[in-house]
């Protein structure tokens, strides 16, 4: 039961941030070019699986993500709030579809697997 409120969770916010990304009128052709442009953070792999987690984990969390927000908001520039939005879809996209931020164990060893 957990996993499918995971499931349902994504696919909630993925929505909601298109519904933000359509009510600020910004380019559909750019949130469909971007919309997968953040798992090039796959690209750590290639390294190891210690870097490869880490880098996609940075990628796939929040952390920077909120900041970006609200440095767009405080300083009201349009553009970093478009990638802020089509970074939010991807992260609750991947959630949507049970890609969760990974352990060192294994690219496919994600938090959705631990519920």
């Amino acid at each position: 039961m957990p996993k499918l409120f995971l499931h349902l969770d994504g696919a909630v916010i993925f929505i909601t941030s298109l519904y933000f990304y359509q009510q600020n009128n910004f380019s559909r052709i750019a949130l469909i070019f971007l919309l997968f442009v953040f798992d090039v953070s796959m690209v750590g792999y290639v390294i190891n699986e210690r870097v490869g987690t880490i880098v996609y984990n940075i990628f796939h969390s929040y952390i920077l993500l909120v900041i970006l927000i609200l440095v767009s908001t405080i300083m009201t520039l349009d553009s970093i709030l478009m990638v802020s939005l089509i970074w939010t879809a991807h992260i609750w996209m991947d959630r949507m579809f049970g890609y969760g931020l990974k352990y060192h164990s294994g690219f496919k060893d994600t938090h959705f697997q631990k519920v």
